[in-house]
């Protein structure tokens, strides 16, 4: 009896140690299918309220985990901001202060831009590979989509801002095309979801995505990829603190 009950303790420790490494697995690969090597896009940024909308047109240019630099466009009042991450440093260029600030992690949980973003959504300070352990859910459907449900928690040596977040990756494509962000006490703060799923440079992936607040009704904010280029070599020297001042 003893040896029954033995071998099914390992049977179920090791179960979940596998099924823990291949909830990791699947997070990478949908990072990677979105992420590419590396990325160089344009989007609109679309943040609506009930009274106002406000539109921004972005550049942006990332390579692996690293490195990533945003470039806003316009409106003219805020051409020209650019933020930077190198490795685990953020830093944002504000050109009417010709001043480059270093953001402090805690910044990484405040609105981007006065979007429905925040800084990390955007720059990416973490990873969600590297800062999260990775469950199973309940398998679900996002329209004719098979999904797995994936529970995201926070390693206790990072630095995030949210007690957990579930995730709905596509089986087939493994396309990200809901999230849920939970605060500390447990409740619902923002959802992500991803639609208009189509080809871009040989790539299928999700060309639009919305946060929106869950305690703020008729307000949320839209992402519209416009360009994406996958793949192109990009030195490790763009991504220079220097370069943000200089980006056209």
């Amino acid at each position: 009896m003893k040896k029954i009950i033995y071998s099914l303790f390992l049977f179920l420790f090791y179960s979940n140690v596998v099924q823990s490494q291949d909830a990791t697995e699947i997070v990478r690969k949908a990072d990677a299918k979105m992420r590419g090597k590396t990325l160089q896009a344009e989007m609109v940024i679309r943040t609506i309220r009930p009274t106002w909308t406000r539109e921004m047109t972005v550049k942006s240019w990332a390579k692996g985990t690293q490195y990533s630099m945003i470039l806003i466009k316009s409106p003219q009042k805020d051409e020209g901001i650019a933020f930077l991450k190198r490795k685990k440093e953020v830093w944002n260029w504000m050109p009417v202060l010709e001043r480059t600030i270093k953001m402090p992690p805690s910044m990484m949980s405040q609105s981007w831009m006065g979007t429905d973003f925040n800084n990390d959504d955007l720059v990416r300070e973490s990873s969600v590979l590297e800062d999260y352990t990775h469950s199973f859910l309940n398998d679900t459907t996002l329209g004719d989509r098979l999904c797995y449900r994936i529970l995201m928690k926070p390693k206790p040596e990072s630095a995030i801002v949210w007690d957990k977040v579930i995730v709905c990756i596509d089986k087939k494509d493994y396309l990200e095309l809901n999230s849920m962000f939970y605060d500390e006490d447990g409740e619902l703060v923002n959802i992500m979801n991803a639609y208009d799923i189509q080809m871009m440079d040989n790539r299928l992936i999700p060309t639009r995505m919305e946060m929106i607040p869950a305690d703020k009704r008729n307000q949320k904010t839209e992402l519209i990829y416009k360009q994406i280029l996958y793949d192109r070599p990009i030195d490790d020297n763009f991504f220079a603190i220097e370069n943000m001042k200089k980006l056209k």
